[in-house]
């Protein structure tokens, strides 16, 4: 399989404001970010910067952003990999092709973001269908990870950390929590989304319990409804 192939593709820039976060995750991106910056001065006097970072919870809620902004922030390029793609049949060639692309990462000193962590990070023996290859992947990510270069960042995304393998938890130095945005913090987010369009495009019936993601596609259609009916309306007047 090509490496190239396994790649998710995704130019897209990210600043790390239009992002929205809980105060406490914001300060946290904010502190590894600078960590980075200054990751020089920081091992001139032994402190270590943290390179191994978990991005845990709900779906949709801005983890996949934040991955893009962190690198964008560094001014580093990004590597995607969403593991759910790159599990292979063949006995040995998940392993394989997962460590070319560390060892990319590594050579570029990019940001390496994989997603859906808990496709191939599950603890081991959890699994009944083919345990032994399970077993192995695990394995080849501790190892990985325990050698992943500090002068590169990783970053892994997962909706289900409850069932990661413990001794993969415990490699990463920074654990930071995306949960479901409450009602406040929803309309915080559909008043910036929406400003941008004229005032009569704006009202919209506001749905909430949902990620950030699904607000985002639900008020997007809301808004392409409003404008078409009012298209429509000028070409029946016309007519």
């Amino acid at each position: 399989m090509n490496l190239y192939n396994l790649i998710i593709q995704d130019k897209e820039q990210v600043n790390l404001n239009d992002v929205f976060l809980s105060k406490n995750n914001r300060e946290q991106l904010v502190q590894l970010i600078k960590e980075h910056t200054y990751s020089k001065e920081l091992q001139e006097y032994g402190l270590p910067v943290n390179h191994k970072i978990l991005l845990q919870g709900s779906s949709g809620c801005g983890k996949t952003m934040t991955a893009k902004a962190i690198a964008s922030a560094l001014g580093k390029n990004i590597i995607i990999l969403n593991l759910s793609n790159i599990v292979s049949s063949r006995i040995g060639e998940t392993s394989q092709n997962i460590k070319m692309i560390f060892d990319k990462a590594g050579r570029e000193r990019s940001v390496l973001f994989l997603d859906e962590l808990d496709q191939i990070g599950k603890a081991r023996g959890s699994d009944d269908k083919d345990v032994g290859e399970m077993r192995r992947l695990v394995n080849t990510l501790l190892q990985l990870i325990d050698y992943y270069p500090e002068n590169a960042l990783l970053l892994c995304a997962t909706n289900h950390p409850e069932i990661i393998d413990t001794a993969l938890l415990r490699r990463f130095q920074l654990k930071i929590n995306y949960e479901m945005p409450s009602p406040e913090f929803l309309d915080t987010f559909y008043d910036t989304l929406l400003n941008r369009f004229p005032e009569d495009m704006r009202s919209i019936e506001r749905k909430y319990s949902i990620s950030f993601a699904e607000a985002k596609d639900y008020a997007l259609t809301a808004v392409k409804t409003a404008l078409i009916q009012k298209l429509e309306t000028k070409e029946t007047i016309r007519s």
